[in-house]
């Protein structure tokens, strides 16, 4: 019988994929207020969508704030990376977990 992955667990392991990657999936963090607010999307070039953020031109979520990349996955297609933005998206406590490293 197979043991059960924690959801965790596969999160701190990035995607194995091939020496080019076409796309990734990040999360940001922003010191806020009320603690550290995160984001999570995904791109085909990280340094690009990373300036996007911080210049305004990004989601509407992220204007207004300097955003710093926590984390990122390399895939190699942009279906992979839609699929794992959804699952981190849903994984409030990994989030949570990376903001609190950071602050």
């Amino acid at each position: 019988m197979k043991s059960a992955k924690s959801p965790s667990s596969e999160l701190t392991q990035p995607e194995k994929s091939q020496a080019c990657p076409s796309a990734f999936t990040y999360i940001l963090g922003s010191s806020d207020t009320g603690g550290m607010l995160t984001y999570v999307g995904w791109t085909s070039d990280i340094n690009r969508r990373l300036e996007q953020h911080n210049s305004g031109r990004g989601a509407r979520f992220t204007r207004g704030r300097k955003w710093m990349l926590l984390y990122v996955e390399a895939h190699a297609t942009r279906s992979q990376a839609m699929s794992r933005e959804w699952h981190l998206k849903k994984d409030r406590r990994f989030r949570k977990l990376l903001a609190n490293t950071v602050q």
